[in-house]
């Protein structure tokens, strides 16, 4: 074997042991589907020699995943203390304490929007936070409000990808008095954002809500959109939620929505607001039409959602008796530039009425835009 043979062998040996000593990186390297993330369920847990107790210990010893600080592996149901987790979309969950984080490096497509899915739940303080990172970018969850009180929210979250491979990152940014008191996490999925285009004759795009974030199989308690300030790039493309609390996005298998398979649950009252920017015509006359009703979820009473366009707003009141029913809204108006601003908002605070800590509201649905 000639010298230049021998360094070439010596060198690949030398790389291979770097990569073996490194694999946590490179073994989370996924290519990447719409669905459920490498592990994303956390089913797959740690040795049990990794394991002190409920406590993660190394670096690369939740498969598919790398933690930094305390990360506990916890199973749903009662816990000690006299806490209770919910885990309803598997058995297993990841707990992050004071300052800790677990990541993931995916393999995605440069240029493309993603939208990430994942249930969080607070387990302590009522200020717990989570910060979620992708390529770049963050946005800071306040998750101290509980919007269902079975089994955890579930959130969305969505990012540009910048580079072909991004590293997200879920942190609990807190300090807490208990070090491994932090949110809650129990499934986290991806989903590639398709392109907005225009319906024949409607000028609102993604009207339906047809194009969304990734939505559970299992089990559903809806999608909570965050409003702009937490996230820059919204998960619901064409639409911007501009309000203090979020919308919650449902869909037609575990919700009864208007048409198609998704719809808008407007659960936050007056501090909830939807709002998507179109292209007019100065002075043409134009006609907004709107669906509005209940999404058969136990959400009871006086209903009424307002709706903006121009100079003009309607207020469409639905009574409720948690049924699935559906009305019709119409708002004719004259556009006085060359972009008028939709803006959609329910007037009145609702809970479920079996279960007044279950946040609830009129759903939204089937919105179009045409000249008159």
């Amino acid at each position: 074997m000639s010298f230049l043979t021998s360094l070439s062998f010596l060198f690949i040996v030398l790389y291979l042991a770097h990569i073996s000593s490194h694999n946590g990186v490179l073994a989370l390297r996924t290519p990447i589907h719409d669905g459920m993330l490498p592990n994303g369920h956390f089913e797959l847990g740690p040795k049990p020699t990794n394991l002190k107790k409920t406590l993660i210990i190394g670096k690369y010893s939740l498969p598919k995943w790398e933690i930094k600080g305390i990360v506990e592996y916890v199973s749903g149901g009662p816990q000690p203390g006299g806490f209770y987790f919910a885990v309803h979309r598997g058995t297993h969950a990841a707990r992050l304490g004071n300052e800790a984080s677990i990541s993931q490096y995916i393999d995605v497509e440069a240029g493309s929007i993603y939208s990430l899915t994942f249930s969080a739940t607070r387990t302590c303080a009522q200020d717990e936070k989570l910060m979620v990172r992708a390529d770049g970018q963050s946005g800071e969850l306040p998750i101290q409000t509980l919007y269902s009180t079975d089994g955890g929210d579930t959130y969305a979250y969505a990012f540009k990808a910048i580079r072909s491979m991004v590293k997200v990152t879920f942190h609990n940014p807190g300090i807490q008095e208990d070090p491994t008191c932090g949110p809650l996490l129990d499934a986290i999925a991806i989903k590639k954002m398709t392109q907005l285009k225009y319906s024949a004759g409607n000028l609102v795009k993604n009207g339906g809500f047809e194009i969304g974030p990734y939505v559970f199989k299992n089990f559903s308690t809806g999608i909570l959109l965050l409003p702009k300030i937490h996230d820059i790039v919204s998960p619901l493309p064409g639409w911007i939620v501009e309000s203090l609390k979020p919308v919650k996005y449902v869909d037609s298998k575990h919700f009864n929505v208007p048409s198609g398979l998704s719809a808008i649950e407007l659960v936050g009252g007056r501090e909830t607001a939807i709002a998507q920017i179109i292209r007019t015509i100065p002075n043409k006359l134009y006609r907004l039409t709107f669906v509005i009703g209940d999404a058969k979820n136990g959400c009871h009473g006086s209903m009424m959602v307002e709706a903006f366009a121009a100079r003009e707003t309607v207020k469409v009141k639905h009574e409720s008796k948690g049924k699935g029913e559906f009305k019709t809204g119409v708002l004719k108006f004259k556009a006085i530039s060359n972009r008028t601003r939709l803006t959609f908002y329910s007037a009145y605070y609702h809970t479920k009425i079996h279960d007044y800590g279950h946040f609830c509201g009129p759903v939204l649905d089937d919105v179009k835009v045409w000249f008159y």
